[in-house]
Parts: C-alpha cells; sequence; structure tokens
C-alpha cells in the first residue's frame, strides 16, 4: 500500500533512516508501527532452527509492510531488515487507525493490497509445492513480472541475487544456477551481466 506521505505526516508520520542490514524489526517484536519505503530496499525474512534463511519478500520505494499485523494482537513472525540505506515513514499504529477512520477510502486500498498479498502467498505456495526448480522459479518470475509497468511483452529484469533468489523459493543457490542456466538454454530467459531477464 502506498499513502500519500502528506497525508502520513499529518497524522504525525516521523523519518527513520536506516543503515544496510539493520534491522526495522525483528521476529517476535510487536506491531507499533505502519512502515512504507521512501527509499531503499526492505527484505523481510525470518531463519528456520538450523540457521536457514527464508526470504519472505523484498520491498522497495512506496511499499509498506508490517501493515497487517497492525489489526492483531501478535508479534512479527519475520524481520525487516534494510538491504541498503533506507529512509521509512513510521506512524504510530493507533495513529493509523485514526487515520483509516477519518479516510474510509484507505480501507479499500488496504483491503485490495491484502487481497494482493494473500494472491502472493498462494502462488508461492503452489510454486513451492513443485519439486522441479525451474517450475519454482518460472512461478516468482510470473508472479514478479505481473507487477511491471508498461509493456508485457518487455523483458523483465529481476533485481535480486540468485542467493535472494533461492531463498525466496526455498531452494539451494546451486539448484538456482543450475535451473537458471537451463532455463536459458531452453531460451525462456537470458542472463546478461549477472542479471536475469524475463
Amino acid at each position: 500500500m502506498n499513502v500519500d506521505k502528506n497525508l502520513l505526516y499529518s497524522f504525525g508520520a516521523e523519518d527513520i533512516s536506516f543503515k544496510t542490514r539493520e534491522p526495522v524489526f525483528n521476529e517476535g517484536d510487536h506491531s507499533q508501527y505502519y512502515f512504507q519505503i521512501s527509499k531503499g530496499r526492505v527484505k523481510l525474512n525470518h531463519y528456520n532452527e538450523d540457521g536457514k534463511e527464508f526470504i519472505h519478500n523484498i520491498l522497495g520505494k512506496n511499499q509498506s509492510f508490517g501493515d497487517p499485523l497492525i489489526f492483531v494482537n501478535q508479534p512479527y513472525p519475520m524481520n525487516a531488515i534494510c538491504l541498503e540505506p533506507s529512509e521509512i515513514i513510521r506512524l504510530p499504529k493507533n495513529n493509523f487507525i485514526e487515520m483509516l477512520k477519518v479516510h474510509p477510502d484507505l480501507s479499500l486500498e488496504m483491503n485490495a493490497c491484502f487481497s494482493q498479498q494473500v494472491y502472493y502467498k498462494l502462488i508461492m505456495m503452489q510454486s513451492l509445492a513443485s519439486q522441479n526448480p525451474v517450475q519454482r522459479i518460472t512461478g516468482l518470475l510470473d508472479y514478479l513480472k505481473s507487477f511491471q509497468d508498461g509493456d508485457c511483452s518487455a523483458y523483465f529484469e529481476l533485481a535480486l541475487t540468485r542467493q535472494q533468489l533461492a531463498n525466496l523459493i526455498g531452494l539451494r543457490v546451486e539448484t538456482v544456477i543450475r535451473a537458471l542456466k537451463k532455463m536459458e538454454k531452453e531460451g525462456s530467459i537470458q542472463l546478461k551481466d549477472r542479471k536475469i531477464l524475463y
């Protein structure tokens, strides 16, 4: 969800600067704020009992995160870690709820965003259920490309490392590299300067 910055500020939002690898919140913290990225990128992740990272999402400018938990009294099930120097708008939870009461049209936008998040999780669950690495990667690429602005027939450049891609779909990086080479050979992607074009 992308709320107008001036509206957020009018309800008491503040700008917070974060360094690379600095957490915005940690797994187990309780939700106290609405967060919206002004600049930078944020990774939502968690680690399993063996220490293996699973990435839920990587978000960029004008995207919000953590907002579904504003409405439930549960701790965050993940971490939010900055991947680069980032500027994040932070609005206290109670102020955010007051803003929704004053501007009910935002609730509809928020419902649309929540629906999109549920859709993403369902697509990812279907992709992750496949034992075929190419199908897992294709499912993620199709989903991410659906948000690309402009011509759908144009190539979509994936701004993720091989490791991040592996962590998003639950595979080892070596498996992802082999699958990407296979996809390139089949002509479904292009690999240029360590970038994936789909």
